[in-house]
């Protein structure tokens, strides 16, 4: 069985009317095989989730870990410094290593509901996630321009509280669909390196 930790946020914690996390849940659904344990804490900044990253992370010795912040490093009342944000993403990669790490750029905004938070900040903040992908050579998912790229995207990111940061269903199928193909790739590449 191959143990996935998903660390994050609200996004990450989410129920969305699903017994469960809804992120994990389908997750479950969409793959055989695999183990997924939900770290998302609603509200969390990168500076927060650093004083848990041990004990929800790096304890359960996660084969593969999905990183997802971004959307409270953003918020002007949380704000998290880009250049923080960025060295705490990258102290996350470095401890999980970059073989086993998934990078997702935080999602897009629906700027006429969400007075904290804009798509131009947001998108600095994903591509400073991008950046550090690069640096590291982690796995990586750009979320944000997926869904901002989209002619529907104020539509995806309705969600059950329709707050224009917590999308609903719609959303979460596409963002695990991106995972489940990057957790397929990451095990191509285990078996062409003859783990």
């Amino acid at each position: 069985m191959i143990r996935v930790v998903c660390f994050g946020d609200s996004i990450t914690a989410r129920k969305e009317g699903y017994p469960s996390p809804i992120l994990t849940y389908l997750l479950s659904e969409r793959t055989k095989g695999y183990h997924f344990i939900n770290a998302g804490v609603s509200g969390n900044t990168t500076d927060q989730a650093k004083l848990r990253f041990k004990k929800d992370v790096l304890t359960k010795k996660p084969d593969a870990v999905t990183i997802l912040f971004g959307a409270n490093d953003s918020a002007t009342h949380k704000l998290v410094d880009l250049e923080m944000f960025k060295q705490n993403i990258y102290e996350f990669t470095k401890q999980v290593g970059p073989k086993k790490t998934i990078l997702i750029t935080p999602a897009p905004v629906d700027e006429s509901l969400q007075s904290n938070r804009t798509n131009v900040r947001m998108q600095q903040y994903a591509l400073a996630v991008k950046e550090v992908a690069e640096v590291t050579g982690s796995y990586f998912i750009d979320f944000f321009s997926e869904l901002y790229s989209k002619p529907n995207c104020k539509a995806l990111l309705k969600g059950e509280k329709d707050d224009g940061l917590h999308f609903g269903k719609a959303g979460y199928e596409i963002l695990s669909d991106l995972i489940v193909h990057k957790l397929k790739e990451m095990k191509e590449t285990g078996k062409r390196q003859g783990k």
